[in-house]
Formats: structure tokens, sequence, C-alpha cells
């Protein structure tokens, strides 16, 4: 199987998921687009990619197209790659990543688009910026030492919330509309920032859990930040529906846990629900001795490790038991968590030195095909106001007309579509490069000054096929994707691009 059967065979999967022919091609002219373009100037950079003739308006009106929904897409997109990739297991349960990343934007009629706090050592970063929060998610798969993170779904997670919740008491005509997560406790007791950060918090944890059940079975790996009270009542409460999926995080050096409490039989009264309190972190000192030294893989190095492991109870009012793992290692002492009392201590070490996958997903997605470079507005949106007091009424929530509520509803559909499509167009590209790494195809490609692994990186199969599609799609015409994009494309531009 050459490099453009492999394509045509994936994304012809995509067409029970749209309702029309037409938005279908679009689809696949957008995922393509983004795999070879060579500029970053917007969507428009797609018909450049493509040679194809100057229907942008066709272009733009796919991103809002009706004809699709989001939910469809994503899971078809995760049956196929549990089906085409080399997904990583750990006891039959498949290793996904989640995370959430901010993007700047200066759009004053952009949804979604609000203050964000970046916590980051970097001085070039600025404390707080204006854009979006998007929770991802994304699967490892492996071969020959080389491991990807493929994204699976990003979405909003912020400043969306008022936009799902127009139609919510109107009968749902698509599958598309998200439920709304409303955050425990009374909103009005906190500050803007903490109802903002346990939204994130929880979304997280339902998206994960949705995606697990098309997987069957799933590990999430998440960072610190996810470890609340909020996300483990939520993982319960979907556990109790469908028990697919366990988390594997991290603690604060400040974390505190408890014993079970003491049984007292023959007392009266209420029984407790903990015991005596323990500061995580005065365990590295108390129980020195019992801690077991071994050689662990962690972000791919073999490292001299220490570690101590205990359950205990966590979570101010839930005191649900967790297992809690100490680790030292290079000065460096850790804590890690799991939801999942059976897993190895060992193996909750290996497993969470994956997590900087995503990270590295997260740089291909901006670098390699510039996922987060849209630029879609609605003029129904409210001004963005910078200087808008915490007092003044949200200009969001004064939208009351039906028609402006639905182009705003679009504009939001269609930066999440882009986003995905970009996700799509990366996960094949890593797909490519563990199936193709090694073949005629992908054999001395470009020239680079350290050659590291013999799987090749998303960037060089882009660039690949930046070179060589438009020849393979021209000797291959009986293919859909061939008869899509040439159906699209200027003939004139087509014979002298194929001639060359």
């Amino acid at each position: 199987m050459t490099i453009p059967h492999f394509l045509n065979e994936i994304l012809v999967c995509f067409r029970p998921c749209f309702k029309r022919n037409a938005t279908f091609g679009w689809f696949i002219v957008v995922v393509i687009g983004l795999m070879v373009r060579t500029d970053f100037l917007g969507a428009s950079s797609v018909i450049r990619g493509l040679f194809l003739t100057a229907d942008y308006m066709g272009l733009i009106g796919f991103f809002r197209s009706k004809a699709w929904t989001l939910e469809t897409l994503i899971e078809k997109w995760c049956s196929l790659v549990k089906q085409y990739a080399p997904i990583v297991m750990h006891m039959n349960a498949a290793i996904i990543i989640g995370d959430g990343v901010k993007k700047s934007k200066e759009g004053r009629r952009m949804p979604g688009v609000k203050r964000l706090h970046q916590e980051s050592d970097n001085s070039s970063k600025a404390d707080y910026i204006w854009g979006h929060l998007f929770g991802g998610v994304g699967i490892l798969a492996e071969k020959a030492g080389k491991c990807f993170c493929i994204p699976l779904a990003l979405v909003l997670h912020g400043g969306v919330k008022t936009i799902f919740g127009w139609d919510k008491e109107k009968p749902k005509k698509e599958s598309e509309e998200r439920p709304e997560v409303k955050p425990e406790g009374k909103p009005e007791e906190k500050s803007e920032e903490k109802q903002r950060q346990n939204s994130h918090v929880v979304e997280m944890v339902i998206m994960a859990h949705k995606l697990a059940g098309y997987l069957g079975k799933a590990i999430l790996l998440l960072d610190r930040e996810f470890l609340s009270v909020t996300a483990l009542q939520k993982l319960e409460e979907l556990n109790v529906i469908n028990p697919n999926m366990q988390i594997v995080t991290k603690a604060k050096c400040n974390c505190r846990a408890y014993h079970k409490p003491e049984i007292m039989p023959g007392k009266r009264g209420r029984p407790k629900k903990k015991g005596i309190a323990v500061k995580l972190f005065d365990l590295f000192v108390t129980e020195k001795e019992k801690f077991i030294s071994t050689d662990a893989k962690i972000y791919g190095k073999i490292e001299s490790i220490r570690y101590y492991s205990v359950d205990l109870l966590w979570g101010q009012g839930l005191y649900k038991m967790l297992r809690f793992v100490l680790v030292e290692y290079n000065n460096v002492k850790t804590i890690l968590v799991s939801t999942d009392l059976t897993l190895d201590p060992l193996d909750i070490i290996q497993l969470y030195g994956k997590r900087f996958g995503i990270e590295v997903m997260f740089r291909e997605l901006n670098q390699v095909v510039s996922a987060f470079g849209y630029r879609f507005w609605s003029k129904y949106m409210p001004k963005l106001k910078r200087f808008q007091k915490k007092s003044d009424p949200d200009p969001i929530d004064q939208v009351t007309d039906p028609k402006a509520q639905e182009r705003i509803r679009l504009a939001v559909k269609a930066i999440e579509g882009f986003v995905f499509c970009a996700a799509v167009a990366t996960g094949l590209l890593q797909m490519i490069s563990l199936r193709f790494s090694g073949t005629a195809e992908l054999a001395n490609l470009r020239y680079l000054r350290t050659r590291r692994n013999s799987v090749v990186s998303e960037a060089t199969v882009a660039d690949n096929l930046r070179n060589n599609l438009p020849i393979l799609l021209h000797q291959h015409p009986d293919l859909t994707i061939s008869k899509i994009i040439s159906s699209k494309q200027s003939k004139s531009l087509d014979s002298t691009n194929c001639a060359a």
C-alpha cells in the first residue's frame, strides 16, 4: 500500500459523518491542504497549497455547515486511530493524555476569547493574555522506540458555556451540543478564575471518559492541576455508568492525606470518615528507610530512582482512597497519584513519564500544521471589552436574538472544526511516519544534521508530501481524494504542477 492509498482508505471512512457530498469533499480538501500548505496565513493557505480555484466562500462555508457535527467526527476519528495506529497498551488499557493549551487571540468579535492566566517560569510569557483555552486529549502510539501522541480531540473549555447554554431548553436537533458542566458548590462564593478552573478540570474528565468509551478502556495521564475533588467526584459518577477509565496524575508538594479511621467497637455516634492527617512531603524524611531503590525509564531515559508507595484517603469531604507514590531521583522529589489501587508503583512512575508526549503534540500542532491559526469571528458577537469591571454584566449574556445566537454558535463550531481538521492532519502525518518509515517512500527525504531515530518526524513527512503529493495523486487518478482535489483545481495549474 502506498501513502496516497493509505490516506484515501482512512479519509473515505469519514463519508457517513457528512450529510452532503459537497461537504465531505471540502473536508478532504481541508485536511490534505493543512498537511501540505506552505504558509500559515489562515484558511486561504489551503487554496494556495493545493492550487485550487479561488472558491474561498465555499471553503469558509464548510466550517459553518450544518451537514456535519463535531461529535460524530471525533467518534469516527477515534475508531480509525484505534484501527490503524500501533496503540501503546498497559494491562489492556490504552494510554491517553489530557491537558489544556492557551492560545493568544486578539479578535474583538471572536467568541470564546477571555482573559487567561499563564503559569510559567518563562519570562517571555505574560502573566495574563486574552485568548482561547482548549482542552486536548491524545493517545500514545509507538514503533521502533519512537512514540507519538496522536491528537483525538481539542475543544474550547472556556468562554463558551453561555453560548452552548442558549438552546438548552430547546429540543436537540444535532448531536454536537455538549452538556453544560455546572461547577460544584455556590458560584457566587468563588472568584471568576476559580469557576473557570473548576469547569476546565471537570470538562477534561468528561471528554476523556467519553473518548475512553470509544477506545474500550483507558488510563488518563494528567498534570497536577487536575487533581481536584470535583474531578474525582465526576470520575466516580461516570465510572458508575461505564467503568472504563482511571487517572494517573501528580500531587502538589503541600498535599495532605489521611489514614483510615480507627474502628472503635461499641462507641456511640457517627463513625469517623478520616484518620490521622499526613503531610505527604514529610514522608520523604519519616519513611526514608522504606524507600525502594531501582532503575526506571523516565522521560525516555533510564534513571536510578527511589520510591515509596502508600494508600491514603484524600480530598476534603470526599476522602477517596488513592495510591500515592513518592519518587526521588537526581535530587528531584515528586508525588504521583493513581485512582487505580491495583497499579504497581513502578508502573505509575513510568506511565507518568509519558505525560510529556502531549506537550510535544501541542508543539507539532502549532508548528507543523498551525492548528491554532484560525480567524473566525461574527459581527453579531458583542465587541470584547478589555477593561470591563467584574461587576458589569457580561455582554454575551445580553444577546437574545435567535439569529445572532445561531451565528455566534456557528462561529464557535468553525473554530473547533478547524482545530479538529488540523488534529486529523497531524494524526495522519504521525500514522504515515509509523507505517512507512524505512520504506522507499520515506527514505532519505531531506538533509538532517542529526538523525536520532529510524522513524521520521511529522515535519519530515509533511515536507515529503508537500513536494510529492501532487505527482502521487496524478499517478493515482482513480482514488477518491484524487478526484475530489482535481475537481477543485485549476486545470492549467494542475497540469503544469504535475508535469514538473
